[in-house]
């Protein structure tokens, strides 16, 4: 997955205003105690991060 289609998909959810302020602040254990900016900034796969969000944050699976 690309970071635009991930950044995308974040906006579509939680809003263009929101998803950023959630991928900085919002830390979770599956992202090993990150948050998503973290979890990318260390390598982590945008699609990988996509699932975790999803999971966390229930997302249903027709978003996912």
């Amino acid at each position: 997955m690309r970071l635009t289609v991930f950044w995308q998909r974040m906006a579509d959810h939680f809003g263009s205003g929101y998803a950023d302020t959630f991928a900085r602040d919002h830390v979770m254990a599956e992202l090993d105690g990150r948050t998503v900016h973290e979890a990318l900034d260390a390598g982590w796969e945008a699609k990988d991060v996509w699932r975790v969000v999803c999971a966390v944050m229930n997302i249903p699976g027709e978003k996912r």
